[in-house]
């Protein structure tokens, strides 16, 4: 009978201080993130036409009257700086799901067309219908789910799911921004306006209102993929191998995706579809916490960061004031070429 190799007492050590080091440098890296989105969500606070300063904004927030800044910040601001920091969650944690769980950067809800599902039905709600509010939202997550099914029933089967899953859904992305790009060219003069605006992915004219189902969907969908890490990390295995783990493959992969399609179609709902968060966010929070690390949580602040800095930079860092979308967008699409350089140099992506 063959004898198995005994790990030594130094061989154990090291792989203990492996793993101290990598937990070390994961809560210091959330903590930078956190204290980032802090200071970011001050900023947005603070920075304006009228610059207020932190005891004032404090004050508007304990619910004090302060001259001035109880309408700016109170009625204008805050909600403005909710909503990106909750569209961040959302997109991030929706990008890093499909991510890790497909095994592929390029798997990101906005690349795959799932927000283009969102978006258009948002768009027809608008432009069309004439609808608004929560009939919006729940008329862009009904389609970015039938999307998200039509686009995983169409990639089934064979070796190369993946793949062909962001290959189909990158096709029905187009034909369905085609769709939007019809009903844009049908539509009022005004209502153009008004939907090129929240196409561009914009936070201007964010109001309190329009937060509560976005947040409901943070606070409920976020919590359950953090629950499901450790299955979706097995899923990176492969099937296979997540199945001789104990994960129960298909009921887990099915709440994942409602998880994270749910999340990017509130998010795409209440803001537009802001370029490349979801396909960012999970990229830098995996480089900033390093291999073998959880990257959910990471990923949500991560991509509450981007949303946060591009509003900023979109407001101030220029003459002309430009909608978040933009600022991500000329973030994103630099990356975007390189892993599809990288894929094609590599003969494709399973």
């Amino acid at each position: 009978m063959p004898v198995l190799p005994v790990a030594t007492t130094a061989q154990l050590t090291g792989v203990r201080d492996a793993r101290l080091r990598r937990e070390r440098r994961r809560r210091i890296a959330l903590s930078i993130l956190a204290l980032t989105a802090v200071v970011l969500t001050g900023a947005m606070l603070m920075l304006g036409n009228t610059l207020y300063s932190p005891a004032e904004v404090i004050g508007v927030i304990l619910g004090q009257d302060v001259p001035g800044a109880s309408f700016t910040v109170g009625t204008l601001r805050i909600p403005r700086a909710l909503t990106a920091l909750l569209a961040g969650i959302a997109f991030g944690v929706a990008g890093a799901t499909f991510q890790t769980m497909l095994r592929n950067p390029l798997a990101s809800p906005d690349v795959i067309g799932i927000t283009s599902g969102a978006s258009a039905a948002a768009i027809l709600s608008l432009i069309v219908l004439g609808w608004g509010g929560g009939a919006t939202v729940t008329l862009a997550l009904v389609a970015g789910i039938a999307t998200a099914v039509v686009i995983y029933v169409a990639a089934r089967g064979g070796e190369s799911t993946g793949g062909r899953l962001i290959l189909i859904g990158i096709g029905v992305g187009a034909m369905l921004d085609a769709v939007v790009a019809y009903l844009l060219v049908r539509a009022d003069v005004y209502d153009v306006a008004v939907a090129a605006r929240w196409m561009a992915g914009s936070l201007n004219g964010t109001r309190m209102e329009q937060i509560p189902p976005l947040a409901i969907a943070v606070v409920i969908l976020v919590p359950l993929v953090v629950a499901l890490g450790r299955d979706l990390r097995a899923l990176e295995l492969g099937d296979a191998s997540a199945t001789s783990l104990g994960v129960r493959v298909d009921r887990t992969r099915v709440l994942l995706v409602i998880a994270a399609v749910a999340l990017a179609c509130f998010a795409t709902a209440t803001t537009g579809p802001i370029a490349f968060v979801a396909f960012l966010a999970g990229p830098i929070a995996a480089r900033i916490v390093g291999p073998g690390s959880p990257v959910i949580i990471p990923a949500a602040l991560t991509g509450a960061c981007l949303v946060l800095a591009a509003d900023l930079l979109g407001q101030f860092a220029f003459d002309t004031k430009f909608p978040v979308g933009v600022i991500t967008g000329i973030l994103g699409a630099p990356y975007l070429i390189y892993l599809l350089t990288r894929t094609s140099r590599r003969g494709g992506s399973s």
